[in-house]
Protein backbone atom coordinates (compact mmCIF):
# COMPACT_ATOMS: atom_id res chain seq x y z
CA UNK A 1 0.00 0.00 0.00
CA UNK A 2 1.30 3.38 -1.17
CA UNK A 3 1.25 5.99 2.09
CA UNK A 4 -0.20 9.26 1.17
CA UNK A 5 3.08 11.45 1.64
CA UNK A 6 4.48 9.78 -1.01
CA UNK A 7 2.31 10.66 -3.75
CA UNK A 8 3.24 13.80 -3.12
CA UNK A 9 7.14 12.85 -3.77
CA UNK A 10 6.06 11.01 -7.16
CA UNK A 11 4.39 13.85 -8.92
CA UNK A 12 7.02 14.18 -11.27
CA UNK A 13 6.07 10.52 -12.70
CA UNK A 14 3.00 10.94 -13.44
CA UNK A 15 1.08 13.06 -16.02
CA UNK A 16 0.24 15.32 -13.30
CA UNK A 17 3.31 16.59 -13.45
CA UNK A 18 2.68 17.75 -17.33
CA UNK A 19 -0.61 19.56 -15.83
CA UNK A 20 1.24 21.52 -13.13
CA UNK A 21 4.18 22.49 -15.82
CA UNK A 22 1.22 23.95 -17.86
CA UNK A 23 -0.42 25.28 -14.88
CA UNK A 24 3.15 27.38 -13.76
CA UNK A 25 2.96 29.23 -17.34
CA UNK A 26 -0.13 30.83 -15.92
CA UNK A 27 1.36 31.82 -12.50
CA UNK A 28 2.81 35.27 -11.56
CA UNK A 29 6.33 35.44 -10.29
CA UNK A 30 6.04 36.36 -6.20
CA UNK A 31 9.95 36.19 -6.21
CA UNK A 32 12.10 39.30 -4.06
CA UNK A 33 14.21 41.05 -5.32
CA UNK A 34 16.68 40.01 -3.06
CA UNK A 35 16.42 36.81 -4.57
CA UNK A 36 18.95 35.43 -7.13
CA UNK A 37 19.98 32.33 -8.85
CA UNK A 38 23.21 31.10 -10.51
CA UNK A 39 24.14 27.53 -11.76
CA UNK A 40 26.88 25.43 -10.99
CA UNK A 41 28.37 22.14 -11.71
CA UNK A 42 27.77 19.55 -9.46
CA UNK A 43 30.63 16.80 -10.24
CA UNK A 44 29.33 14.78 -7.86
CA UNK A 45 25.77 14.03 -9.26
CA UNK A 46 27.25 14.43 -12.65
CA UNK A 47 25.14 17.27 -14.00
CA UNK A 48 24.56 20.66 -13.16
CA UNK A 49 22.65 22.56 -10.30
CA UNK A 50 20.66 25.74 -9.93
CA UNK A 51 20.67 27.42 -7.22
CA UNK A 52 18.96 30.33 -5.79
CA UNK A 53 19.89 32.81 -3.06
CA UNK A 54 18.62 34.64 -0.72
CA UNK A 55 20.01 38.13 0.73
CA UNK A 56 18.97 40.19 3.66
CA UNK A 57 18.11 43.55 2.96
CA UNK A 58 21.07 44.90 4.16
CA UNK A 59 23.66 43.09 2.63
CA UNK A 60 25.01 45.55 0.30
CA UNK A 61 25.15 48.27 2.80
CA UNK A 62 26.68 46.35 5.65
CA UNK A 63 29.91 44.62 6.16
CA UNK A 64 29.06 42.29 8.73
CA UNK A 65 29.41 38.32 8.23
CA UNK A 66 25.73 35.95 7.77
CA UNK A 67 24.81 32.75 8.73
CA UNK A 68 23.36 30.62 6.04
CA UNK A 69 20.09 28.23 5.48
CA UNK A 70 20.78 25.10 2.90
CA UNK A 71 17.41 24.63 1.80
CA UNK A 72 16.32 21.72 -0.38
CA UNK A 73 13.52 22.02 -3.59
CA UNK A 74 14.02 25.49 -4.08
CA UNK A 75 11.35 25.71 -6.86
CA UNK A 76 8.95 25.46 -4.28
CA UNK A 77 10.97 28.03 -1.29
CA UNK A 78 10.27 31.60 -3.14
CA UNK A 79 8.18 31.92 -6.27
CA UNK A 80 5.06 30.77 -6.47
CA UNK A 81 5.67 30.19 -10.39
CA UNK A 82 7.74 27.57 -10.06
CA UNK A 83 6.61 25.93 -7.15
CA UNK A 84 4.31 22.58 -7.94
CA UNK A 85 1.44 23.25 -5.04
CA UNK A 86 2.30 26.64 -3.30
CA UNK A 87 5.45 28.38 -2.11
CA UNK A 88 6.99 28.55 1.53
CA UNK A 89 7.54 32.82 0.98
CA UNK A 90 10.87 32.49 2.05
CA UNK A 91 11.96 35.63 1.23
CA UNK A 92 8.98 38.12 2.07
CA UNK A 93 9.14 35.95 5.36
CA UNK A 94 12.56 36.71 6.16
CA UNK A 95 12.16 40.65 4.97
CA UNK A 96 9.43 41.06 7.36
CA UNK A 97 11.51 39.48 10.48
CA UNK A 98 14.49 41.54 9.12
CA UNK A 99 16.43 38.49 9.82
CA UNK A 100 20.04 38.70 9.34
CA UNK A 101 20.76 35.39 6.82
CA UNK A 102 21.64 34.09 3.77
CA UNK A 103 19.54 31.72 2.41
CA UNK A 104 21.18 29.06 -0.22
CA UNK A 105 18.28 27.05 -1.72
CA UNK A 106 19.13 24.04 -4.01
CA UNK A 107 17.00 22.94 -6.76
CA UNK A 108 15.83 19.50 -6.54
CA UNK A 109 16.43 17.26 -9.98
CA UNK A 110 13.26 16.51 -10.95
CA UNK A 111 13.14 12.40 -11.63
CA UNK A 112 16.63 12.55 -10.08
CA UNK A 113 14.72 13.98 -6.65
CA UNK A 114 14.48 10.30 -5.00
CA UNK A 115 18.22 9.45 -5.09
CA UNK A 116 19.49 12.69 -4.24
CA UNK A 117 17.40 13.07 -1.22
CA UNK A 118 17.76 9.51 0.50
CA UNK A 119 20.62 8.16 2.30
CA UNK A 120 19.09 4.13 2.02
CA UNK A 121 17.74 2.00 -0.74
CA UNK A 122 13.68 1.56 -0.84
CA UNK A 123 12.90 -2.06 -1.89
CA UNK A 124 10.05 -0.65 -3.94
CA UNK A 125 11.65 3.05 -4.60
CA UNK A 126 14.87 2.81 -4.87
CA UNK A 127 17.28 5.82 -4.18
CA UNK A 128 19.79 5.88 -1.77
CA UNK A 129 22.40 8.82 -3.23
CA UNK A 130 21.89 11.14 -0.67
CA UNK A 131 25.61 10.48 0.04
CA UNK A 132 26.38 12.15 -3.13
CA UNK A 133 24.12 14.53 -3.03
CA UNK A 134 25.58 16.15 0.17
CA UNK A 135 28.82 15.43 -0.98
CA UNK A 136 28.14 18.11 -3.17
CA UNK A 137 26.63 20.77 -1.11
CA UNK A 138 29.98 20.30 1.38
CA UNK A 139 32.90 19.77 -0.99
CA UNK A 140 31.01 22.39 -4.19
CA UNK A 141 28.15 24.35 -2.87
CA UNK A 142 29.28 25.60 0.52
CA UNK A 143 32.62 26.48 -0.55
CA UNK A 144 31.82 28.63 -3.25
CA UNK A 145 29.35 30.50 -1.32
CA UNK A 146 31.18 30.93 0.99
CA UNK A 147 33.76 32.24 -1.29
CA UNK A 148 31.08 34.47 -3.00
CA UNK A 149 29.27 36.00 -0.09
CA UNK A 150 29.87 37.37 3.62
CA UNK A 151 29.34 34.24 5.34
CA UNK A 152 29.60 32.81 8.83
CA UNK A 153 30.81 29.62 7.76
CA UNK A 154 31.23 27.62 11.44
CA UNK A 155 28.88 24.53 11.96
CA UNK A 156 27.13 26.78 14.70
CA UNK A 157 26.29 28.99 11.86
CA UNK A 158 25.35 26.67 9.55
CA UNK A 159 21.20 25.42 8.94
CA UNK A 160 20.20 22.65 6.94
CA UNK A 161 16.48 22.40 6.22
CA UNK A 162 13.85 20.93 3.97
CA UNK A 163 10.67 19.13 3.93
CA UNK A 164 8.99 15.37 3.62
CA UNK A 165 11.96 13.23 1.75
CA UNK A 166 14.05 16.45 2.08
CA UNK A 167 13.54 16.68 6.25
CA UNK A 168 15.23 12.98 5.61
CA UNK A 169 18.06 14.43 3.68
CA UNK A 170 18.03 17.31 6.37
CA UNK A 171 18.51 15.15 9.33
CA UNK A 172 21.01 12.30 7.77
CA UNK A 173 23.23 15.56 6.93
CA UNK A 174 23.54 16.37 10.62
CA UNK A 175 24.52 12.55 11.05
CA UNK A 176 26.80 12.57 8.73
CA UNK A 177 28.05 16.16 8.62
CA UNK A 178 28.13 17.59 12.30
CA UNK A 179 31.03 19.46 11.93
CA UNK A 180 29.36 21.28 8.76
CA UNK A 181 25.75 21.21 9.76
CA UNK A 182 25.13 22.70 13.54
CA UNK A 183 21.19 22.76 13.11
CA UNK A 184 18.44 21.42 11.54
CA UNK A 185 15.08 21.88 10.38
CA UNK A 186 13.26 18.43 9.65
CA UNK A 187 9.91 19.18 8.69
CA UNK A 188 7.52 16.06 7.72
CA UNK A 189 10.41 13.73 7.21
CA UNK A 190 9.98 10.64 5.08
CA UNK A 191 11.46 8.42 8.37
CA UNK A 192 9.66 5.47 6.70
CA UNK A 193 11.77 5.35 3.15
CA UNK A 194 14.16 3.25 5.38
CA UNK A 195 14.75 1.88 8.71
CA UNK A 196 18.60 2.27 8.65
CA UNK A 197 18.48 6.08 9.60
CA UNK A 198 17.00 4.78 12.99
CA UNK A 199 19.46 1.99 13.37
CA UNK A 200 22.31 4.91 12.03
CA UNK A 201 20.67 7.28 14.94
CA UNK A 202 21.51 4.37 17.23
CA UNK A 203 24.95 4.11 16.43
CA UNK A 204 25.70 7.92 16.71
CA UNK A 205 26.74 9.18 20.19
CA UNK A 206 27.85 12.09 19.58
CA UNK A 207 24.82 14.19 17.89
CA UNK A 208 25.43 17.44 18.86
CA UNK A 209 23.44 19.48 16.34
CA UNK A 210 20.06 21.22 17.21
CA UNK A 211 17.35 19.30 15.71
CA UNK A 212 13.55 21.33 15.20
CA UNK A 213 11.17 18.40 13.57
CA UNK A 214 7.71 19.38 12.30
CA UNK A 215 4.46 17.73 11.42
CA UNK A 216 1.08 17.60 10.96
CA UNK A 217 -1.34 14.84 13.26
CA UNK A 218 -2.95 14.24 9.58
CA UNK A 219 -0.22 13.61 7.49
CA UNK A 220 -0.04 9.59 7.61
CA UNK A 221 -0.93 7.33 10.35
CA UNK A 222 2.78 6.67 10.82
CA UNK A 223 4.00 10.22 10.57
CA UNK A 224 3.75 11.11 14.85
CA UNK A 225 5.13 7.84 15.77
CA UNK A 226 7.90 8.49 12.73
CA UNK A 227 9.03 11.64 14.77
CA UNK A 228 8.71 10.37 18.04
CA UNK A 229 10.24 7.22 18.02
CA UNK A 230 13.46 9.56 16.30
CA UNK A 231 12.99 11.97 19.36
CA UNK A 232 13.50 9.07 21.97
CA UNK A 233 15.97 7.61 19.92
CA UNK A 234 18.18 11.21 19.97
CA UNK A 235 16.90 11.75 24.03
CA UNK A 236 18.69 8.02 24.44
CA UNK A 237 21.64 9.29 22.90
CA UNK A 238 21.75 12.24 24.36
CA UNK A 239 20.83 14.00 27.69
CA UNK A 240 16.89 15.89 26.79
CA UNK A 241 18.58 18.48 29.63
CA UNK A 242 20.57 19.81 26.33
CA UNK A 243 17.23 21.20 24.97
CA UNK A 244 19.13 20.10 21.35
CA UNK A 245 15.77 19.20 19.88
CA UNK A 246 12.61 20.93 20.01
CA UNK A 247 8.74 19.12 18.22
CA UNK A 248 6.11 20.13 17.04
CA UNK A 249 3.08 18.51 16.11
CA UNK A 250 0.30 20.64 14.22
CA UNK A 251 -3.17 19.40 14.70
CA UNK A 252 -4.96 18.50 11.29
CA UNK A 253 -1.90 19.70 9.59
CA UNK A 254 -1.48 17.87 5.89
CA UNK A 255 1.40 17.05 3.88
CA UNK A 256 2.06 20.46 2.12
CA UNK A 257 3.31 23.23 1.64
CA UNK A 258 1.11 25.31 3.76
CA UNK A 259 2.00 23.34 6.86
CA UNK A 260 5.89 23.92 5.98
CA UNK A 261 4.73 27.58 5.54
CA UNK A 262 3.43 28.31 8.38
CA UNK A 263 6.25 26.32 10.51
CA UNK A 264 9.28 27.80 8.83
CA UNK A 265 9.73 31.43 10.91
CA UNK A 266 9.08 29.45 14.70
CA UNK A 267 11.76 26.68 13.12
CA UNK A 268 14.14 29.17 12.57
CA UNK A 269 13.79 31.58 15.61
CA UNK A 270 13.89 28.46 17.76
CA UNK A 271 17.30 27.07 16.12
CA UNK A 272 18.75 30.67 16.05
CA UNK A 273 20.96 32.03 13.23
Amino acid sequence: MIRPQFLLLLFFFTVANIAAQDAKESKRSTVSKQVSTFTIEAPQLQTTKKIWVYLPENYLTSKKKFSVIYMHDAQNLFDEKTSYSGEWNVDEKLDSLKAQVIVVGIEHGNDKRIDELTPFKNEKYGGGKADSYLEFIVKTLKPQIDKTYRTKSTSKNTIIMGSSLGGLASYYAVLKYPNIFGKAGVFSPSFWYSENIYNLTEKSKKIKSKIYFLCGDNESDDMVSDVNKMEFLLNSNRCYCLNLNEKKIIKAGQHNEKLWRDGFVAAILWLGY
